[in-house]
């Protein structure tokens, strides 16, 4: 009897096209990215309202302001860090759990992990951030669900 390969179940990225390679996002934070990046990550995200206050929280800014962000040809550099700090991580959730919808759902639910805080409500800060990695590794490799 032959063993049979099962169908990757890799999912799409969430955000495809965004650097995740460390030396590559420090090109492109140098670089800057362009602010309509913030658009589109937005409109992939227009159904879940909690982002749009995210993005705000990270860049700094108004709502009422925001469309200038989408505006800009280069957002500054360390905008555009967190900007792809924030999609990578997005990317990763998405990885992790294979379905846009289970990710975004945990991402919005309170975590005994991160002391009943919403990964979400964390991710506009690096450390912010890094706890939420901590947190999806130990689901990825097991260690809790």
């Amino acid at each position: 009897m032959e063993l049979q390969e099962a169908p990757s179940t890799i999912a799409r990225p969430l955000f495809e096209g965004i650097a995740e390679e460390p030396a590559a996002v420090i090109r492109t934070a140098r670089q800057g990215v362009p602010g309509s990046l913030v658009r589109r990550a937005l409109g992939e995200l227009s159904d879940h309202p909690p982002f749009r206050e995210l993005f705000i929280r990270l860049l700094e800014t108004t709502s009422g302001n925001l469309h200038r962000t989408y505006q800009r040809a280069a957002l500054p550099r360390t905008q555009s860090e967190e900007v792809l700090d924030l999609l990578g991580l997005l990317n990763h959730v998405h990885r992790v759990f294979g379905d846009r919808e289970m990710a975004l759902e945990w991402l919005q639910t309170p975590l005994v992990a991160l002391s009943g805080e919403l990964p979400i409500a964390l991710c506009d800060t690096f450390h912010g951030r890094q706890l939420v990695r901590t947190a999806l590794r130990a689901i990825e490799y097991g260690e809790f669900s």
